[in-house]
């Protein structure tokens, strides 16, 4: 599929370079991303075609990249934000509306994602990945399937369980887990899901909170259970398999990650450029192949075939949808979240 996909590049690459490149003066683009969330070939066919040289910063999760840009000092030119995100920084004047003109690849999105309620007729932001989050899990310690979040605090599990690093995440699945809205602010639903995760400490099923090493240790075989995101799961699975996904019965979360142009940007005609070339069918493959999340670009999915539009982890059922929902900005109760997440990973 990668050498398809890079014999097509290459005749794209061909046709398109009768286009020219940019001018001299706009030969540079800023762009703040997630790890490891780009395959590296875009990046180098990018610059190609265009003479736009890349400069590329990464940030581990949204609330770091939100701080940096608020804080200013440094310049970037697009950014890849999620859907929770994306809202706040649109309530707080943060980005630059699109110029939909030059964005001719944006109507190879899926409908249902081009005019999203975080971001209504997509203004502001185009979406790049999407998926869900779940628990990834080693069958031979579990014995079998498992569909609920309580296995997370099962005791049987002591020292194997991974959280994920991220208040909306992990304090995202407990609400769901005790039957709340992920998006609440009632302060005695937030207090009890704040319990919930220092009982998990307490009681010594937590092994730690992480990110990226989260995917790490179950390939490893250094924890039985943790919370992930879908793309982190399928590739995960790939690698040992004895690991398996499930999105539980309780509910979750379904995400979208999009791609901004700050308001301080210096480059905007540069970042347009780079936004519509992400969304291109063959780009938006590669990406999706390499990252293993899933792609909203149809055109992109014809591309990928039925190994990935059939997977259930890539390419979720609507009955899982169902049952998921996404994030909103609760900038408005950011105190009485950020105070619960102190207490909660303290020590």
């Amino acid at each position: 599929m990668r050498k398809y996909l890079s014999l097509l590049l290459a005749l794209c690459l061909c046709a398109l370079s009768l286009f020219g490149c940019a001018p001299a003066s706009e030969n540079s683009i800023t762009v703040y991303n997630w790890e490891d969330y780009i395959n590296p070939e875009v990046i180098d066919l990018f610059e190609e075609e265009t003479g736009i040289q890349v400069n590329y910063v990464r940030f581990t999760t949204n609330e770091e990249m939100y701080i940096k840009l608020e804080k200013g000092g440094a310049s970037y030119d697009v950014a890849f934000p999620s859907d929770y995100m994306i809202e706040r920084m649109v309530q707080n004047d943060m980005l630059l509306p699109l110029d939909h003109e030059k964005l001719p690849n944006f109507t190879n999105n899926a409908q249902w994602l081009q005019d999203p309620d975080y971001d209504p007729d997509s203004l502001y932001s185009v979406p790049y990945m999407w998926g869900t989050v779940g628990i990834l899990y080693n069958t031979t310690v579990t014995g079998g399937e498992i569909d609920s979040w309580g296995a997370m605090w099962d005791e049987k599990y002591k020292k194997n369980v991974l959280m994920m690093d991220s208040v909306r995440d992990s304090l995202g699945v407990t609400l769901c887990y005790l039957g709340y809205d992920l998006n609440t602010r009632d302060e005695a639903q937030l207090e009890e899901a704040k319990q919930k995760l220092i009982e998990q400490k307490e009681s010594g099923v937590l092994l730690a909170y992480g990110v990226d090493e989260i995917k790490d240790k179950l390939v490893g075989g250094e924890a039985a259970l943790g919370l992930v995101w879908s793309g982190d799961a399928l590739t995960s699975m790939a690698l040992n398999e004895d690991l398996a996904y499930c999105v539980p019965k309780e509910g979750s979360n379904v995400w979208v990650d999009g791609m901004v142009i700050p308001a301080t940007a210096k480059n905007v005609e540069g970042a347009h450029l780079f936004i519509d070339f992400m969304m291109r069918p063959e780009i938006a493959a590669m990406n999706s192949e390499y990252i293993g999340y899933s792609t909203p670009n149809e055109a992109a999915l014809e591309i990928l075939g039925p190994e990935y539009t059939e997977d259930p982890t890539f390419n979720p059922p609507q009955d899982v949808l169902d049952r998921c929902t996404f994030f909103h900005d609760v900038s408005d109760a950011a105190k009485l979240y950020n105070d619960i997440w102190i207490e909660i990973t303290a020590n």
